[in-house]
C-alpha cells in the first residue's frame, strides 16, 4: 500500500483538503496528516485518515522555534516512513524542505493558488528551495504554465483541481422575504452579488486596491448606472482579520462613487440563501485560483470573473459565463451591460457552466489524478505534457 503523509496548516476549514484526503483513503492510499489541533481533525479521522498533531508551517516571528520542530518533523517522517510528503500550503512547503533537506524522499508541494507565484520575492524563494527530490502539483492550467515558464522541468509538474461536487452545496432557494424586498429594491432591479472577505492592499506587494477587487466592482457599477438605473449590487462577506478600517473605507468609497446602489451585508451564514436571488455573481479578483466561481456556477447563477489565475478553467466567455479584464473597470462594467440585455444569452450559459464545473471540479476524478501523480513520479515515469 503507498504511503502519504499530508501537511496541512490548519484544522479549520480547508474542507478542501478533507474531501481529497477521503477520497485518497478510498482509493486505497493510506494517508497520514500532520496538522495543528482543531475542529477538523475528528472529521479527517472519521475519514480513516492517520492524524497527527503538529504544526508543520514554517515560523516567520519566531524563526529559532523551526529547529526544534523540524527536529519532531524529522522524527515524526522516520516513525510513518511515507513514499511521499505532500505539502498544501507555501508555508508548509518551505518547512518540509528545510526539515527534510538531507532526507531522500519524494516531496510534492500542491499548490493552492497563483499568488505567490505573482511576486518574484516569493517565487524566487519556492523554487530556490527546492532540491531534485521536489515536485509541483498545479491546482489550475496558470499554475502549471507558470511554473515552466519559470524554468521547472514539465515532467516535475502535475495538475489535479481541489475538487467539491454539487452534493456539497445546499443552495435553499424557498426563503420568505427577498433580498430584493429587505433591501427595499423594486422587483424589476437586477441584482449583482458579490461573496468574498475584504483582504486590504498591501503595500509591500505593490497592491493600491484591495485583492478581491471590489473598488472595481464599485467603479464598474458607477459606469452601468449611467446606462441602466436598475442595477444594484449586494457585497457578501466581512473584513479579513484586523482589516476593519480598510472594510469601512470601501463602503465610504461606494457611496460616493455610486450612491445607493451598492449594500454591504457583511458577514453572512445564509449564503446558500443568497447565492440563487443573484441575477449576475461577480469576481473580480486581482489574484484568484478558481474562487468563488465554483460556488456561483453550481448554484446556477450567471457568473462573471476576471481574467486571471484558474477562472479561465471554468469560466470561457461567452459560453460558461462572462470574463472581464482583471483591475479594469470598463471592462467589467461591459459584461454587466451585456448581461442585462440578454437574458436568454444569460440562461444558457447558467446551462454551460452547469456541465462545465461538475465536470473540472469532480472530486473523485480530481483525486484520481492525484494518485496518479504519486505513481508516475514514484515510477520515474515522465508527469509533464
Amino acid at each position: 500500500m503507498m504511503v502519504v503523509l499530508h501537511l496541512l496548516k490548519t484544522a479549520v476549514g480547508a474542507s478542501w483538503a478533507l474531501r481529497q484526503t477521503t477520497e485518497l483513503v478510498k482509493l486505497g492510499v493510506e494517508v497520514h496528516l500532520a496538522l495543528p489541533d482543531g475542529p477538523m481533525v475528528d472529521k479527517y479521522r472519521a475519514a480513516g485518515v492517520k492524524v497527527h498533531l503538529l504544526d508543520p508551517s514554517l515560523e516567520i516571528k519566531k524563526p529559532w522555534l523551526n529547529f526544534s520542530k523540524a527536529k519532531a518533523f524529522k522524527k515524526l517522517v522516520e516513525e510513518i516512513n511515507p513514499d511521499l510528503v505532500h505539502s498544501h500550503f507555501v508555508a508548509t512547503t518551505l518547512f518540509m524542505r528545510f526539515a527534510m533537506r538531507k532526507m531522500k524522499i519524494k516531496k510534492i508541494f500542491h499548490v493552492p493558488g497563483p499568488l505567490h507565484l505573482e511576486h518574484k520575492i516569493f517565487r524566487t524563494l519556492d523554487l530556490w528551495s527546492a532540491n531534485q527530490f521536489d515536485y509541483w502539483m498545479a491546482s489550475c492550467l496558470w499554475t502549471r504554465q507558470a511554473y515552466q515558464r519559470f524554468g521547472v522541468e514539465p515532467s516535475r509538474i502535475g495538475l489535479a483541481y481541489y475538487g467539491v461536487n454539487a452534493s456539497d452545496f445546499t443552495f435553499n432557494r424557498d426563503v420568505e422575504e427577498s433580498l430584493k424586498e429587505k433591501l427595499g429594491l423594486p422587483q424589476e432591479t437586477f441584482l449583482l452579488g458579490m461573496v468574498a472577505f475584504f483582504y486590504a492592499p498591501k503595500a509591500y506587494l505593490g497592491q493600491k486596491r484591495g485583492l478581491k477587487g471590489h473598488e472595481d466592482l464599485i467603479d464598474a457599477i458607477a459606469i452601468v448606472k449611467q446606462i441602466h438605473q436598475n442595477v444594484a449590487c449586494v457585497f457578501v462577506g466581512g473584513p479579513w482579520g484586523d482589516t476593519a478600517p480598510y472594510f469601512e473605507s470601501v463602503k465610504t468609497y461606494a457611496q460616493q462613487k455610486a450612491p445607493g446602489a451598492c449594500h454591504f451585508l457583511g458577514h453572512r451564514n445564509d449564503v446558500p440563501a443568497l447565492y440563487p436571488q443573484f441575477d449576475l455573481a461577480v469576481h473580480p479578483s486581482h489574484s484568484e485560483n478558481v474562487g468563488g466561481a465554483v460556488e456561483s456556477m453550481y448554484a446556477g447563477v450567471a457568473t462573471l470573473t476576471s481574467d486571471v489565475g484558474g477562472f479561465p478553467d471554468l469560466v470561457i466567455d461567452g459560453e460558461t459565463g462572462y470574463m472581464a479584464e482583471s483591475k479594469n473597470p470598463q471592462s467589467i462594467a461591459q459584461k454587466i451591460i451585456q448581461a442585462m440585455e440578454s437574458s436568454e444569452e444569460r440562461l444558457q450559459m447558467i446551462e454551460n457552466a452547469s456541465k462545465k464545473v461538475a465536470s473540472v471540479m469532480n472530486v473523485q476524478d480530481n483525486a484520481k489524478q492525484v494518485k496518479d501523480f504519486y505513481v508516475q513520479i514514484l515510477s520515474g515515469n515522465q508527469v509533464g505534457a
